[in-house]
């Protein structure tokens, strides 16, 4: 009988890849009288592959699968499988032109008729082929796995995300004026965070290239408001940390652990680097050290006031600064543009989704420049390995901090993990 098309939901142990490679590994021994018929409907425009139209597509060859002359398998991503015996050839070819007349208006089926390049549908005859359909086969069961992984690996983030999304009441104006008041008395040395960005080459141990410095949010919420949501309000959130801002330079300024001399970025706001406060910090940095300093920005900051940014740009590069903008996601690297930005680097967030359409996503990455690109959030070694297969070599995250904890010859770095 026929497969009937896979269903959505949890992974499936028997998908129609699976059975599909199954099959044919059964079909080793008797491929002389064999043949398949690859159609490509996963070619056709999406309003042409919606679920009816692929039971439409499959039920062409229930026929020939009650008499047991073909199996059908519906692939996830839309394709037919046909594998039949050689005496079907003409039914099945048949079948294959009734579905060329249901698509007839499809841009692939018209530019397969203009060039006659066979883009509808691949023939195979296993007596000659079979390696090449098995190789295919292979192929489709490990691009399903690896689409079932990322999706879980999704849901599962996505449900950290949600258990561990700040509740409470709302951050009002005047809640802000006390904790700014506050801020201006508090120690902030114990909430001041360290985390290496590192470059991490083949199977060599990370090597920190500079450390990230920042406040964690997390813990000022927990020790002057716990019961408020501070991201109930994205305006007064970003007036609060542009009072941190000015904390943390005033703070980098005090600072004699040799802190100011290199290797390091800093979170700042735009506003922050026009401010009195970052002129002091300027003058406190060795002028030769000023070029391993990043700043970093925020991508929501740079668009509130393009104009100003320009302006800091202009003037941290003119200091011997690098700007790096901070957070971007793979859906949002179209309308922030690196260059005519004057950035020098970004950081990306990993997620498992990069590794879909991975040669589309792999080409939009290199128009960026791989060296230019900072993998972060990286929990787990999957970020690492999907950077290295696209050419990225420099990463931030808690795995890669276990990784430098872990490595005997970094245990004397300072290096405390995002809280």
């Amino acid at each position: 009988m026929m497969n009937a098309p896979p269903s959505g939901g949890m992974p499936r142990p028997n998908s129609q890849e699976s059975l599909l490679l199954d099959y044919v590994h059964r079909l080793e021994r008797h491929r002389a009288d064999r043949r398949a018929v690859h159609v490509h409907l996963s070619g056709l425009q999406a309003q042409n592959r919606r679920e009816h139209h692929t039971r439409i597509a499959g039920n062409t060859f229930e026929q020939l699968v009650k008499l047991m002359q073909a199996q059908v398998f519906t692939l996830a991503n839309a394709d037919l499988m046909v594998i039949y015996k050689a005496q079907a050839q003409d039914e099945v070819e048949a079948a294959v032109v009734k579905l060329r007349f249901l698509f007839s208006d499809d841009p692939l089926v018209i530019e397969e008729q203009r060039t006659r390049q066979a883009l509808f549908c691949t023939w195979y005859s296993l007596d000659r082929e079979y390696d090449m359909l098995l190789a295919l086969a292979q192929k489709m069961v490990q691009e399903e796995n690896a689409k079932r992984n990322a999706a879980s690996e999704r849901k599962a983030q996505e449900a950290k995300f949600q258990a561990q999304k700040p509740k409470g009441s709302p951050f009002t104006p005047e809640l802000l004026a006390r904790v700014e008041s506050s801020l201006g008395q508090a120690d902030l040395a114990n909430l001041m965070r360290r985390q290496a960005v590192c470059a991490v080459v083949g199977k060599s141990p990370p090597t920190p290239v500079f450390h990230e410095l920042f406040i964690s949010i997390a813990d000022l919420r927990q020790t002057l408001f716990p019961s408020v949501n501070v991201n109930s309000s994205p305006w007064l959130f970003q007036q609060l940390t542009e009072t941190l801002d000015r904390r943390v330079l005033s703070m980098l300024n005090k600072h004699d652990d040799r802190t100011l001399e290199g290797d390091i970025s800093i979170n700042l706001n735009v506003s922050t680097i026009l401010s009195p406060e970052f002129l002091v910090f300027d003058d406190n940095v060795k002028a030769g050290m000023r070029g391993t300093i990043v700043l970093e920005l925020q991508k929501v900051d740079i668009f509130a006031d393009l104009g100003g940014y320009l302006f800091a740009r202009d003037f941290a590069h003119d200091r011997g600064y690098r700007i790096c903008i901070d957070g971007l996601t793979y859906s949002q690297l179209p309308f922030v543009d690196r260059e005519r930005l004057g950035a020098d680097l970004i950081k990306l967030v990993w997620d498992p989704s990069l590794t879909e359409e991975k040669d589309k996503k792999t080409e939009a990455l290199r128009r960026i420049g791989v060296t230019r690109i900072i993998l972060c959030r990286c929990d787990n070694q999957a970020g690492i390995e999907y950077g290295h297969s696209v050419g990225i070599t420099l990463f931030q995250g808690r795995h890669i901090e276990s990784m430098v904890q872990g490595d005997p010859r970094k245990r004397g770095l300072r290096a405390r993990p995002r809280g």
